[in-house]
């Protein structure tokens, strides 16, 4: 009797245990690198919040991914740029749901409910679903995503909705996103829905950017090239940003690289306050001169070992520039980012999802296509060194950096292009003319 009722016990944990998990698709990692490699995801909009993150042996972690959103992760570069020494496969576990989130979610919708029903207003499947399902948190301001709270009957609870809001999803502050404005400055628009004040902190390897979310942007999705830039052996080099922002690899280059000094470039007013700031912050700001205005009219030439290109969807405009900003005697290194776009493939497939260690990759169109552009700018860059300079130059791509996906055919990617003049073979051509 005492057995059987034990072994119906088992049975019934078991049950439980099971009802409680599901079989999803989870990114498999070292567990020293976890948190690096969640935060990551996260800031992809890829991690899958309503499971935990689980160990799978003693020495990895399964951290839970959406399915839908794989095809922006580049497994190869992923691996290399934030943990080289971390295992990195896809595969699909059995992991618990998160029940803090759901509890969230479920709370945010029990407490509206309440609030619609005190007025007399019906609650409806169309307002459950105009519920924000994610966003993001930036020390005690959370900033919601621009397709939630989209129904005009909220506007009608005014200043009492946001309080309830942001008491429910544990914040002092609260402010909503839309879209990037057309005013030339990539500025958001973000309004302030509750708190005092719309400037926040960011902490990003080791660091810490302050900035107004409702004038100036912050890149997280770029979060593997800072990583990359991050490492780079920049000793004793000049540096140019010439899209330099908040300071997204301004920063980079001076706290990591060892550079010896960097000209950050940035026409918008609003970022540069913010730039100067975060350059005090960081104890760097000696080692750096902050260039406002439009780049074009950089009065600066023949002083960079290295030119940061980081505009998207093209930073062509500033291709001439960054010509003239290369030391002529020695050159340097372009990195310029653009978003390559792909043709489509019958023949191809965008993701090969396996349960082992092969992961899944970006087509190999796609890696076609960057290389087509890649070898385009090599070409139109070493036309623009001779036409600045009035000698030969050979430029090599070095490397190309896959960052993000915006769709299945467009791709965010950085050209490491290194530039040389070719003064030896000229000194040598006129040696044995003479």
């Amino acid at each position: 009797m005492i057995i059987h009722s034990v072994v119906n016990y088992v049975r019934l944990s078991t049950l439980i245990v099971l009802i409680n998990m599901e079989n999803v698709l989870c990114l498999r990692v070292s567990q020293c690198y976890a948190q690096h490699f969640r935060t990551y995801l996260q800031s992809r909009h890829v991690l899958d919040t309503s499971f935990r993150l689980c160990q799978d042996t003693d020495e990895t972690i399964l951290i839970p991914i959406l399915p839908n959103s794989v095809s922006q992760l580049d497994m190869g570069h992923l691996q290399s740029t934030l943990a080289s020494g971390s295992v990195c496969q896809i595969t699909w576990r059995q992991v618990f749901k998160n029940k803090k989130k759901q509890t969230v979610v479920n709370k945010l919708e029990v407490v509206l409910k309440k609030l619609l029903e005190s007025a007399g207003e019906e609650w409806t499947e169309e307002l459950r679903r105009d519920l924000p399902r994610g966003f993001e948190r930036h020390g005690d301001l959370i900033l919601l995503a621009d397709n939630c709270f989209s129904q005009s009957i909220w506007k009608k609870f005014g200043c009492t909705l946001w309080s309830m809001v942001a008491e429910v999803l544990g914040s002092d502050r609260l402010a909503k996103k839309s879209c990037i404005s057309s005013n030339g400055f990539r500025s958001p628009v973000v309004m302030m829905l509750h708190g005092e004040h719309s400037w926040v902190t960011h902490v990003d390897n080791g660091i810490r950017y302050d900035f107004d979310v409702t004038k100036c942007m912050f890149s997280s999705g770029n979060i593997t090239e800072k990583l990359r830039v991050a490492r780079f052996n920049c000793k004793g080099e000049t540096i140019v940003d010439l899209y330099a922002g908040i300071g997204y690899f301004t920063l980079p280059y001076l706290v990591h690289t060892g550079a010896a000094h960097v000209h950050a470039c940035e026409w918008n007013p609003d970022a540069v306050e913010a730039l100067h700031k975060n350059l005090t912050l960081n104890k760097v700001s000696e080692r750096c001169t902050i260039h406002q205005g439009d780049n074009r009219n950089l009065q600066l030439c023949d002083v960079a070992d290295r030119v940061n290109l980081g505009l998207i969807p093209s930073s062509e405009d500033g291709w001439p520039v960054a010509c003239r900003l290369l030391k002529r005697s020695t050159g340097g290194i372009l990195h310029i980012h653009h978003n390559v776009t792909s043709p489509m493939s019958t023949t191809d497939t965008s993701l090969d999802i396996h349960s082992d260690t092969k992961g899944f990759s970006v087509k190999n169109n796609d890696r076609g296509a960057w290389q087509v552009w890649a070898d385009g700018t090599a070409e139109r860059v070493s036309s623009l060194l001779k036409d600045t300079t009035g000698t030969e130059w050979r430029t090599h791509a070095q490397h190309i950096e896959h960052v993000k996906s915006y769709a299945p055919h467009i791709h965010h990617v950085v050209l490491d292009l290194e530039c040389r003049p070719l003064l030896e073979e000229k000194t040598q051509h006129k040696e044995w003319k003479e």
